[in-house]
């Protein structure tokens, strides 16, 4: 396990956080952002724009790809704060880094992102503190967006179906924005989960739910990146109450998790946290919507997860 200073790309001051079994680059000259994500070797997992890759200062904000902490609900202004500059950090131990960005004007909300990589798993914690530096509460929640590179499917489990007339009450809240076509066959909802298939051939879309089941996945390749999506049921959420959103365009596929949306007050923070696995020389069964085959499958590596 180690940390150590990277050129990547052109970003001079890169952090390569490494085990023998997972590596995961951060870079200071911008963000906070963490720009790679893969298994020594193997399929980077992370969608990255090559035009924006090593450049700073822009005048306007940059998705660049990889990870990032947003501000929500998404506001085009406090949203969409630039983050092109260099961060502060600070490597605590041998296991941790912690990246803090100036907080955006007028409201003075500053992000900050902590990654912790376990010493012998393919794993990171990931925790998303968003700071009010300012004088006035302001009603936000952290946001953390994993932005997926093209081509895999995500996966995403539902609650176990009930029976009528025993369960009277509803399980589950899916939010559709108004770009959302649901007759859209990227989307295959399912009994057991609910798929969404990246492709260039389509235009956005996007769906948000109150996720109770406690993960997200995505499969590319023979890689399988997850994610913890924590859910606590007294918790106000944004978006009509989603602590869990998915977005995808021909260019990639977003996994995003929100932490409760409340009041902050000057002086305060609010985080959430994400637990990271990647597993990668997988065999994915040959047919993803054959739900009892990928349940199976990904019953011992959710159990390696530790989800």
């Amino acid at each position: 396990m180690s940390i150590r200073t990277i050129d990547h790309h052109g970003w001079k001051n890169s952090l390569l956080l490494s085990n023998p079994h997972i590596e995961a680059v951060l870079t200071t000259d911008v963000g906070p952002r963490v720009v790679s994500l893969r298994t020594p070797g193997g399929t980077e997992v992370f969608k990255s724009y090559p035009e924006q890759l090593g450049r700073s200062g822009e005048a306007e904000w940059m998705i660049r790809g990889g990870h990032r902490i947003w501000i929500a609900p998404e506001h085009e202004s406090m949203t969409y704060g630039l983050d092109n500059e260099p961060v502060a950090h600070r490597i605590e131990g041998t296991d941790t880094v912690r990246f803090t960005n100036p907080g955006i004007a007028p409201w003075n909300l500053r992000k900050e992102l902590s990654v912790t990589i376990a010493p012998d798993r393919p794993a990171l914690t990931v925790v998303h503190t968003l700071h009010n530096d300012g004088t006035q509460p302001q009603e936000v929640a952290s946001w953390g967006l994993s932005v997926m590179a093209p081509g895999g499917v995500e996966i995403l489990p539902l609650p176990p179906l009930g029976e009528h007339p025993r369960d009277l009450l509803p399980n589950r809240v899916m939010i559709a924005w108004p770009y959302t076509d649901l007759s859209d066959p990227r989307w295959k909802f399912g009994r057991r989960f609910i798929l969404l298939r990246q492709s260039a051939e389509r235009g956005p879309t996007k769906l948000g739910l109150r996720h109770t089941q406690g993960w997200a996945g995505y499969l590319l390749g023979d890689a399988l990146f997850l994610k913890t999506v924590h859910h606590d049921p007294s918790d106000t959420y944004t978006d009509l109450g989603c602590n869990f959103e998915t977005f995808t365009n021909p260019e990639m596929l977003e996994i995003e998790t929100l932490g409760r949306c409340a009041p902050l007050a000057p002086g305060a923070s609010t985080s959430h946290t994400e637990h990271w696995f990647l597993k990668s020389g997988l065999t994915p069964p040959t047919d993803l919507e054959d739900e009892d085959r990928l349940a199976a499958w990904l019953a011992p590596l959710l159990r390696e997860a530790g989800f």
